[in-house]
């Protein structure tokens, strides 16, 4: 690719004519600026917004529509015969496999370790039903302070099924001073410090809020060696960035679908379970059972094998089609390359924006290193500009996305985001934020220093 020097648009437009993945955006709609405002008398209406949100929602591919409209189709022709009848090759009694293996790739694992299935924390609850046996020595679970709400609910319920106090129970990694982020020194300290009573660490791959990618082979490898259970909770990190579970050594883990997978809101989510520990016992349903055994309704359980083995239900087939959608796209590319290009458009994001707002209103709390960041930059803003800021940019056809009270995360990703699109976020916030500056001098309110 070009030198991401200087930083101009030809640059931009000169990175995206060099960009192997770029042919990846025509396979996905890109909602117009009248669309994602649903003003028709923005300017230019029916030019592509600027969508730099795939780490809350991503975008839809167009194949899913098609890949949708032939499932409907088979269920208006067909009726129940489309569970072991189908006109194209997916039967509905084994739709989960339509997408294991290509979801075995992108989390690195073997397709006998990947089960999709579910919702995020629904399959949370699961493994940890199967991981959390906590003892009078160990007991403990161990996530980081600032934890998605999700998942630190879950733990505490997991927690209190035990009978075990909260308090007690749960300890929660918080940033060093005068610091947002958990540097994995840190987090190494306080695992040894808590390790000869603690029963599992629960982690994510990408902090939500500050974008921050943490070292999991290096935390797995040590919290493994001081004798805890080791997952991690993937949803900012499946399809976002290189993983290598199984190598890993990773107990066991789980994400969802809607983010960076682009499978939909909702969509259905997937869990990882190490082929060493595939054999503990589980809650089972009847998507457990053996495949070629299933319908005796003998009710003898046969459990399959792997991660399949903590099924419960059969999934939706629907909602397993649309994220085939996706993962036909990702399938054209590796993980390698979509990481790549991932790298060079945060990197040109934190050039552009360096370079434009060199004394504020904002300051980046993403690590700098690209190796301790995925594909979002979180900007965290002063004096409350940030709702009034992030409203600009909505109202001029820039999706973003905010967390209250003060940052707005911009998520350029690898398979539908240009680089003229960094280009051009960059060069609408500089308006919004001029905008929102003149208008607080009009009013007499404060401005950043």
């Amino acid at each position: 690719m070009a030198s991401l020097h200087p930083p101009d648009r030809v640059t931009a437009k000169k990175l995206d004519t060099e960009d192997p993945i770029a042919p990846a955006r025509g396979e996905f709609y890109i909602p117009t600026r009248a669309e994602i405002t649903q003003n028709q008398d923005i300017s230019r209406p029916r030019a592509a917004s600027l969508y730099l949100c795939g780490n809350s929602l991503g975008l839809q591919p167009k194949l899913t529509r098609q890949l949708l409209d032939e499932e409907l189709n088979v269920w208006a022709r067909n009726g129940v015969y489309g569970h072991f009848r189908h006109p194209h090759g997916r039967p509905w009694v084994t739709i989960d496999e339509t997408v294991t293996s290509a979801m075995a790739d992108i989390v690195g694992a073997k397709k006998d370790e990947v089960a999709v299935m579910g919702t995020l924390t629904t399959n949370l609850h699961l493994l940890m039903a199967a991981f959390y046996k906590p003892t009078k020595e160990r007991y403990k679970i161990i996530i980081e302070h600032k934890a998605f709400p999700s998942d630190h609910y879950a733990v505490e319920s997991q927690i209190q099924m035990h009978n075990l106090s909260v308090s007690e129970a749960l300890v929660t990694i918080k940033s060093p001073a005068n610091s947002r982020i958990l540097p994995t020194d840190h987090i190494l300290s306080l695992i040894k410090e808590h390790a000869s009573s603690t029963a599992l660490l629960l982690l994510p791959g990408v902090q939500y809020y500050t974008g921050q990618a943490f070292e999991i082979q290096k935390i797995t490898a040590y919290a493994k060696s001081l004798g805890l259970t080791v997952g991690w909770d993937l949803a900012h990190a499946a399809g976002n960035l290189e993983l290598r579970l199984h190598d890993w050594n990773v107990d066991f883990a789980a994400w969802c679908s809607y983010k960076y997978l682009n499978a939909g809101p909702g969509g259905i989510a997937g869990l990882f379970v190490h082929e060493d520990q595939s054999k503990r016992p589980r809650l089972t349903g009847w998507w457990a059972h053996e495949v070629k055994s299933r319908f005796l309704m003998d009710n003898e359980m046969r459990i399959q094998a792997g991660a399949a083995g903590f099924q419960l239900s059969n999934p939706s087939v629907l909602d397993t089609i649309a994220l085939l959608g996706s993962l036909t796209v990702f399938s054209k590319y590796t993980m390698t390359a979509l990481r790549a290009k991932s790298v060079a458009l945060t990197g040109y994001l934190e050039i552009l924006l360096l370079s434009r707002f060199p004394d504020g209103p904002f300051s980046i709390i993403t690590p700098s290193d690209p190796e301790q960041r995925g594909a979002q930059m979180s900007l965290l803003f002063e004096d409350d500009m940030m709702e009034e800021v992030n409203q600009v940019l909505q109202d001029n056809g820039v999706t973003c996305d905010e967390r209250k009270p003060d940052v707005i995360r911009v998520a350029p990703t690898p398979l539908y985001n240009s680089f003229e699109d960094v280009w051009d976020f960059v060069e609408e916030l500089r308006k919004a934020v001029d905008v929102v500056l003149a208008r607080r001098k009009v009013l007499g309110l404060g401005t950043f220093s």
